[in-house]
C-alpha cells in the first residue's frame, strides 16, 4: 500500500494548526517533520499527522 503525504495546507486543515505552530512544535520535537519531497518541497506522511492526532487529550464534552 501506497504512502500518502500531505503538504502543509493540509495538515494545517487536519490539526487545526497554524503554520508557526506547526514550525513551533516540531522545533520541540512535539510535532513530526516532515519528509523532503524533492529539493524545495515537504510533506508529511498522513500516518504520522494522524498518529500525532490519535495521541492528543481528548476534550471532556460534559464540562459546563
Amino acid at each position: 500500500m501506497t504512502q500518502r503525504h500531505l503538504r502543509r495546507p493540509d495538515v494545517e486543515h487536519m490539526t487545526g494548526l497554524s503554520r508557526s505552530s506547526l514550525y513551533a512544535m516540531m522545533q520541540k520535537g512535539q510535532f513530526p517533520r516532515p519528509v523532503r519531497l524533492g529539493e524545495r518541497a515537504v510533506a508529511w506522511p498522513e500516518s504520522a499527522v494522524r498518529d500525532w492526532l490519535a495521541s492528543r487529550p481528548v476534550a471532556n464534552s460534559n464540562i459546563g
